[in-house]
């Protein structure tokens, strides 16, 4: 009588290979967690710095489009062109206003109304632009790496008819999505 090995009896060279997996203890899963919360916080530090920003609004000076305590987000590599909403610093505060003339163009203001480099400019403002209690005179040839920027609520002067033009690194970004926040 011959005893032969059954097949469940012969050595498994893979299970003689493979090594007792260690359990994990909270220290190394914490230590996970601050190494994903870390690398998390790196891009959205590297995000918000280079590529976007957040603001919010603490004046009228872009109403009806942009109202008081709302939230915007900006998109800092965008390339402005006419008519986009940026917001920009002058005098250390964040402020909010439309373009309406590029490096360049020649812009006047007469008669409640713009015209840029001699045509009628198309405008949607709500309220009037007038020259009024500006601190610039027209006709203004708009610097090279400037932008004019006028207020959305024209009453409010602070803006290019204050300043002059608005400097390409005065920008922090075209705005591309606005947030209500009020009565949150």
């Amino acid at each position: 009588m011959s005893i032969e090995p059954k097949e469940t009896e012969k050595p498994n060279k893979d299970n003689k290979d493979k090594k007792p997996r260690k359990k994990r203890t909270a220290a190394s899963y914490a230590i996970e967690f601050f190494i994903k919360i870390g690398i998390t916080v790196l891009v959205v530090t590297f995000l918000l710095l280079f590529v976007g920003g957040v603001y919010v609004n603490h004046n009228n000076s872009s109403y009806p489009m942009v109202k008081d305590g709302d939230l915007c987000i900006t998109f800092k590599l965008a390339k402005l062109k006419l008519e986009d909403e940026i917001v920009y610093k002058k005098d250390g505060k964040i402020k909010l206003g439309r373009i309406v003339a590029m490096p360049g163009d020649v812009i006047d203001m007469r008669d409640d109304h713009i015209t840029i480099n001699g045509y009628g400019a198309y405008d949607n403002a709500v309220y009037e632009t007038t020259a009024e209690g500006a601190a610039i005179s027209f006709p203004y040839t708009v610097p090279d790496n400037t932008y004019f920027v006028l207020n959305d609520y024209r009453d409010d002067i602070t803006d290019s008819r204050t300043y002059g033009g608005i400097s390409k690194s005065e920008t922090k970004g075209r705005i591309v999505l606005l947030i209500r926040m009020r009565g949150i």
